[in-house]
């Protein structure tokens, strides 16, 4: 900015829309955010990449803001910062999408080939994916977008590839026929942390179960009656005596009258229920087990698509849920039905569909946990990479050693394609390989048939979870899996800090953790902040489908992304979720007014023909410059603390207080011209300006946009000068603590003159006599070197300090760190209508307390009234009775 701009009329209002543009794209341009290997220490993050599908939601925008308060911070203590954007290609949600507007145009994926589908879902990509990266420089992330990433992009796809042969090398990887669970939208398997287990109100269904060759029945209970289709036991606890003489007799399964075995089993609870259980192993994974111990027919009714089966042989075709209610009514009509209860249950649902889990017996690809798990168990528990809040390491730790292996493969064509090559029917008649000649060469070796050809052979048509690819991330971003020896990856990694919400601890943070040290024995991260999740006022998780969210580029449109930002970590406590207040935006814009009509008051008492030189050099015998700079050593004492326990709402509302109430209310106001209208001497307008420019150096990682604009017009800066490059405060922990009492005990006593003022109705331009009772001699004569700074905030005629005052008549007083402060009211006010006043303020103020004493004598109002009005009556009666003594005192002093 030139001397002609910065000389250019300072708008009365700050208007982001004026300055957000510009200055991001200032930044980008002068390459600040990129960053390359050096000498400097390295403070790598990494970006929990977002969905290719996603635009910015409310977690996002918090999720960034922090990290770039971290990234902007670290940057201005001279350390290499490397933020990496980059988006998950997210496999679910991107074929729903793909496959929708396919539907769309009148074409099914069922109609095209695999390459052709995958032409469709890369220009979808390509027209939708990077729109969240495009709205994070909105909200002023100051990402390397040099650095870019998608983790289906060739280098990326090809380590993940690379990984998985490595783990299948190693006996990790395997291929087994297991139960898993299902997403019948989707159609694919999930693992267990992509199920979200929701409680809803669901029916019970106690149906009967007749004894073959025998009157007798047993009563079964169950939530899914459409799986009785699929039943092949009935299962007792071998000493429950109501069954004990049924066990090896057979029952009747309803509907199908399937004959089956009544069995015994300790793993039913005789307690719970009717203590009678169906035994359906290819649709419950506890019943599975129980299968595969009793050696149990698995009869699968399900279709891939949650439609019932040929095996079910009732209700072919009818959707599971729909079969529910036929196979209901059925049931009533054979009289069969006991019984329908309601009760709360907890389902299982997709985390990416949101349609209801079917457990399933699938054949699909797993990674064994056991082994990966100790290293991420162990270098978490004894702090080598610290978790803040600590609290999570708990449930972090239960997880790990609850592990169960992880089943990897998806029902998908948008992926990872897994690397497994089959050239015959039996289940160990596949290869794993790179290529398809390399699959060739393997087959044949394995087959022991020279002639096998590339016709002969067919590669898997499951992809890997999207997760597979994730938890590669703080590597593979810095190519670090295929070329483990590079520069970048020896110089960046591990990273420094990791932010994200607990939510994905165990789909994310612990499998990366696991990675880091399988394949490069190291951790990916040195620590790990977990934020909460963004909720409203009724602790709802925000979202668009309950239409709870506000749209953030609105927010940022409306408040500024400044505002937002401010607005977003004052609702942050470290840890704990946050229930958004929109209010809070405001006051974060209201901040942002506030610190601009602070610069621009400071700029207009610049004066033409004089050189300003901002300085923190302070006036040693300034009381009030001291005192400044000792708050400001303070605050960024407490703020360094803040940010090494990542209590980033905390420092910034340090800083918050810092600006508005020491510096703006009453540094400014000491630093005027003691005439009223003439401008403050140039000594006075250079350090406040100096002091100003530290402010906006520590603000800037929460604000940076106002900062900046406020940094550039301050004075002409050349672009190595820019403030997102400056150097971040550091001052020596020296503040003069005599300055701080001293200046803290004349705001109070201030603040408590103001405030008789007030309650006396006297006006703030009349001129006060003041007498100021002190503790000692030696504080009097403090105090009274600094009167001067009395008359910068008081009307004042006349002000004794004295130890040995004693209270004039007709005086108000207020107690102030043991001090005494008397006003004399004679002349100021008329004394007779005051106490006249005073009196029938008093005489009201019983007469209400009276009313509501009755209400909370009366035993029948106290026992019948909801808890809430009770509570809120006997604090009308606190209230009163301490307006009273507060009016009483008033009294009082009027003599």
């Amino acid at each position: 900015m030139n001397e002609q701009q910065l000389n250019d009329e300072i708008p009365k209002h700050y208007d982001p829309t004026e300055t957000e543009d510009k200055w991001y794209a200032y930044w980008e341009e002068h390459q600040y955010f990129h960053s390359e290997p050096d000498d400097r220490e390295p403070f790598a993050v990494v970006i929990p990449p977002p969905n290719v599908t996603g635009v910015l939601h409310m977690g996002h925008m918090l999720n960034n803001t922090i990290q770039d308060v971290l990234v902007r911070r670290a940057r201005m203590q001279g350390k290499n910062a490397c933020w990496v954007p980059g988006t998950d290609h997210a496999s679910i949600a991107t074929e729903a999408k793909v496959v929708q507007k396919l539907r769309k145009q009148g074409i099914k994926k069922s109609d095209l080939s695999r390459d052709k589908f995958m032409d469709h879902a890369w220009d979808w990509t390509n027209e939708h994916g990077g729109i969240i990266l495009q709205q994070l420089r909105t909200l002023g992330a100051s990402c390397d977008w040099k650095r870019t990433r998608f983790t289906l992009e060739e280098e990326l796809y090809e380590a993940v590839i690379d990984c998985f042969i490595k783990l299948y090398d190693d006996g990790f990887i395997y291929r087994g026929k297991r139960m898993i669970n299902w997403d019948p939208q989707a159609q694919t398997a999930l693992s267990d942390e992509e199920v979200i287990h929701k409680e809803v109100q669901s029916k019970l269904y106690h149906v009967r179960y007749p004894i073959k060759n025998s009157d007798e029945y047993v009563t079964i209970a169950t939530t899914r009656p459409e799986t009785i289709l699929a039943d092949t036991a009935v299962c007792v606890h071998p000493d429950d005596e109501r069954y004990t003489h049924l066990i090896g007799k057979r029952a009747i399964i309803p509907m199908v009258e399937r004959e089956v075995e009544i069995i015994a089993d300790d793993y039913v609870d005789p307690e719970y229920g009717t203590g009678c259980l169906k035994i359906t192993p290819a649709h419950d994974t506890n019943d599975y087990d129980l299968g595969q111990k009793h050696g149990l027919e698995i009869i699968d009714m399900l279709n891939a698509d949650g439609t019932i089966s040929e095996a079910g042989q009732f209700y072919v075709g009818k959707d599971r849920f729909e079969a529910r209610k036929l196979i209901i009514k059925d049931l009533k009509d054979q009289d069969l039905l006991v019984d329908v209860e309601e009760m709360p249950n907890k389902v299982g649902y997709s985390e990416r569909t949101d349609a209801v889990i079917e457990p399933r017996l699938s054949l699909q690809w797993f990674c064994r946990m056991d082994e990966l798990s100790k290293p991420a168990l162990e270098n978490v528990m004894n702090d080598n990479i610290q978790f803040h809040p600590a609290k999570f390491k708990n449930s972090y730790a239960h997880w790990m050693e609850n592990i169960r292996d992880w089943c990897i493969s998806r029902q998908l064509w948008w992926g990872h394609r897994i690397p497994a090559w089959y050239f015959g029917d039996e289940p160990d008649e596949y290869v794993i390989a790179r290529t398809e000649d390399e699959a060739v060469e393997k087959a044949r070796e394995k087959s022991g048939n020279a002639n096998l050809s590339s016709d002969d052979l067919h590669q898997d048509e499951d992809v890997l979870d999207t997760w597979f690819s994730s938890w590669l991330w703080p590597m593979s971003v810095f190519d670090g899996i295929r070329n483990s020896e590079n520069e970048e990856i020896n110089y960046y990694y591990p990273t420094k800090d990791l932010v994200t919400a607990p939510e994905i601890m165990f789909f994310w943070v612990a499998r990366m953790i696991m990675a880091g040290y399988y394949f490069r024995d190291e951790k990916p991260f040195s620590n790990v902040y977990f934020h909460g999740i963004v909720r409203d006022e009724q602790r709802r998780k925000m979202s668009k489908s309950l239409g709870n969210s506000p749209d953030p580029l609105e927010l940022i449109k409306q408040y500024g992304a400044d505002g937002t930002r401010v607005g977003m970590l004052f609702a942050s406590p470290a840890g704990n979720d946050l229930l958004f207040d929109e209010n809070l935006c405001e006051q974060g814009r209201n901040f942002s007014n506030k610190i601009w009509n602070a610069f621009r008051f400071l700029m207009m008492n610049k004066q033409d023909g004089t050189d300003y030189s901002p300085t923190t050099d302070i006036d040693p015998e300034n009381l009030a410059d001291r005192w400044m700079m000792s708050r400001i050593k303070q605050t960024l004492t407490g703020v360094e603390q803040d940010f090494e326990n990542y209590r980033l709402n905390e420092a910034l509302k340090k800083i918050y207080s810092l600006v508005w109430d020491d510096f703006c209310d009453w540094y400014i106001e000491v630093s005027k011209a003691d005439t009223p209208g003439e401008p403050m001497p140039a000594e006075n307008l250079e350090r406040a300006l100096g002091l100003f420019e530290l402010l906006m150096k520590m603000l800037h990682p929460f604000m940076p946009f106002l900062t900046e604009e406020i940094w550039q017009r301050i004075q002409v800066r050349s672009p190595e000068e820019a403030l997102t490059i400056s150097q971040w405060p550091e001052l020596d922990a020296d503040a003069d603590e005599d300055a701080i009492d001293l200046f803290s005990l004349i705001q109070e006593q201030v603040s408590a003159i103001r405030n008789i003022q007030s309650e006396m109705g006297v006006s703030p331009k009349t001129e006060l006599t003041l007498h100021i009772k002190t503790n000692s001699q030696e504080q009097a004569e403090k105090l009274d070197e600094q009167s001067w700074i009395f008359t910068k905030f008081l009307s004042v005629g006349s002000l004794e300090f004295n130890p040995d005052l004693t209270k004039p008549k007709a005086s108000a007083s207020a107690l102030v760190k043991g001090t005494e402060i008397f006003v004399p009211l004679e002349g100021l006010i008329d004394l007779d209508k005051e106490r006249e006043r005073i009196q029938n303020e008093i005489k009201k103020t019983q007469g209400f307390l009276k009313s509501v004493e009755g209400k909370l004598s009366n035993a029948k109002f106290v026992e019948n009234a909801p808890d809430d009005v009770v509570d809120r009556e006997r604090q009308k009666k606190v209230d009163a009775l301490s307006d009273i003594e507060k009016l009483k005192q008033m009294l009082e002093n009027l003599g």
